[in-house]
C-alpha cells in the first residue's frame, strides 16, 4: 500500500498541515522543516492524490478535453496543440472521446466535473442545457465548433462557410460548372456550414445546383471511396469534386485512380483542413487550410484566461478564419496558405 500524508506527517514530526503547504509550496515553512518533509517524502515514497490535493487547493492543474472521436489526423492535431500549451502553462490535459450521442456526452462532462478546473467540448450533441444541468456555473467551458447562442460559454468556430465558399469560387475560377460536393456527417455542425457556403458560391458563381450532385458522406475515407462510384455514374458528369473534409478527398482520389480517372486533367479534387498528409499525396491536395493544431493551442488559451478571471469575464463567440492551400490536385502550382490562423 501506498503511504499517506499522515505518515509523512509522522516521520516529519510536524502536523498535516504542514506537510500539505511544503507539497503545494504554499505558505510560510522554514528551511529546516521543510527539508524533514522532503526526506519523510522521499523516504517513503509518498505521491500525494492529485484530486485530493485539487480539492484541498480549489483546482487540479488539469484541463478537460471532449472530442466526438480520436480516429484521423483531425483531432490528432487539435490534442497536440491543446496538450502543448496546457504543459507549458502547468496544465495537464485530459481527454474523453467517442460520445456520438447525448446520453454520452451528458456521462462525459459529469465525469470530468470535480476533476478539471475547466472543459473544452466539440460535440454536434451538446447543448447549452446539458452544460447548465451538469456543471457549476464557475467551472470555465470552451465550446468547439459548435452552434452556441447566449452568453453563457465561450466559443471558437472555423469559419466553414467562408472557407468553403471561397474553395468553391476558386474551382469556378478555373471553368468547373459542375462541382459536386462529398458531405459530411448531417447533424455535425461544420459539415452544414460547408454545405451552406458550397451551395451559396454555386449561387453566386453561376454553378450548376443539383442535388444528385451533393452526395452522402460521413468524414471517412470510405465515404469519399464510395461517393466517386455515385458521382462517375452521373450524366453530365461533374468535372471537380469539392470534399468536406481531406479525409473524404483522399478516399475519393483513391477511387479516381482505382477508376483510372486523372486528377486534375478529368476530375479536380478538393479538400477542407488542411490535415498535413494532404501536401504529401500525389497529386498534392488542394483544401481550405485550418491551422488545426492551433484551434487547440488558441482553446486552451481562451480556458486559461477565463480561469484568471474565474468565469466572470464576459463570454467571447470567437472565429478562426481559413486561406487557400492551392496545389496540384485543382491544377494549381503548390502554394503555401498563409501561416498564421487568427480568431475574431
Amino acid at each position: 500500500m501506498s503511504a499517506t500524508i499522515k505518515e509523512v506527517a509522522r516521520m516529519a514530526g510536524v502536523s498535516i498541515a504542514t506537510v500539505s503547504r511544503v507539497l503545494n509550496n504554499v505558505g510560510a515553512v522554514d528551511e529546516q522543516t521543510r527539508m524533514r518533509v522532503s526526506k519523510a517524502v522521499g523516504e517513503l515514497r509518498y505521491v500525494p492524490n492529485p484530486i485530493g490535493r485539487g480539492l484541498s487547493r480549489q483546482k487540479t492543474e488539469a484541463i478537460g478535453l471532449v472530442l466526438p472521436d480520436l480516429f484521423g489526423e483531425f483531432f490528432s492535431e487539435v490534442i497536440r496543440g491543446a496538450d502543448q500549451t496546457a504543459q507549458l502553462h502547468h496544465h495537464h490535459l485530459v481527454v474523453s472521446s467517442s460520445h456520438n450521442n447525448r446520453e454520452e456526452i451528458t456521462a462525459a462532462v459529469r465525469m470530468m466535473r470535480g476533476r478539471v478546473d475547466g472543459l473544452l467540448i466539440m460535440s454536434p450533441h451538446i447543448d447549452a442545457q446539458i452544460l447548465r444541468e451538469n456543471l457549476p456555473r464557475h467551472l470555465p467551458v470552451i465550446l468547439l465548433n459548435a452552434p452556441v447562442e447566449g452568453d453563457d460559454f465561450d466559443s471558437l468556430n472555423i469559419d466553414n462557410f467562408a472557407g468553403s465558399a471561397a474553395m468553391v469560387a476558386h474551382l469556378l475560377g478555373h471553368g468547373h460548372r459542375r462541382i459536386a460536393l462529398i458531405k459530411g456527417n448531417e447533424e455535425n455542425f461544420d459539415a452544414r456550414e460547408r454545405l451552406r457556403g458550397y451551395r451559396h458560391a454555386l449561387a453566386a458563381g453561376g454553378g450548376e445546383q443539383r442535388d444528385e450532385y451533393e452526395i452522402a458522406g460521413n468524414f471517412s475515407e470510405a465515404s469519399g471511396y464510395d461517393a466517386v462510384g455515385e458521382i462517375l455514374r452521373l450524366h453530365p458528369r461533374p468535372t471537380a469534386i469539392f470534399a468536406c473534409n481531406d479525409t473524404i478527398a483522399i478516399g475519393a482520389m483513391s477511387a479516381l485512380r482505382e477508376a483510372r480517372v486523372r486528377v486534375p486533367d478529368e476530375i479536380a479534387v478538393a479538400g477542407f483542413d488542411d490535415i498535413p498528409i494532404s501536401s504529401y499525396l500525389t497529386p498534392s491536395l488542394s483544401t481550405v487550410h485550418v491551422g488545426i493544431s492551433q484551434v487547440g493551442v488558441l482553446a486552451v488559451e481562451t480556458l486559461l484566461r477565463a480561469l484568471d478571471e474565474r468565469n466572470a469575464h464576459r463570454k467571447q463567440h470567437r472565429m478562426i478564419h481559413t486561406t487557400l492551400a492551392l496545389r496540384g490536385s485543382c491544377g494549381c502550382h503548390e502554394s503555401s496558405p498563409a501561416p498564421p490562423v487568427s480568431a475574431s
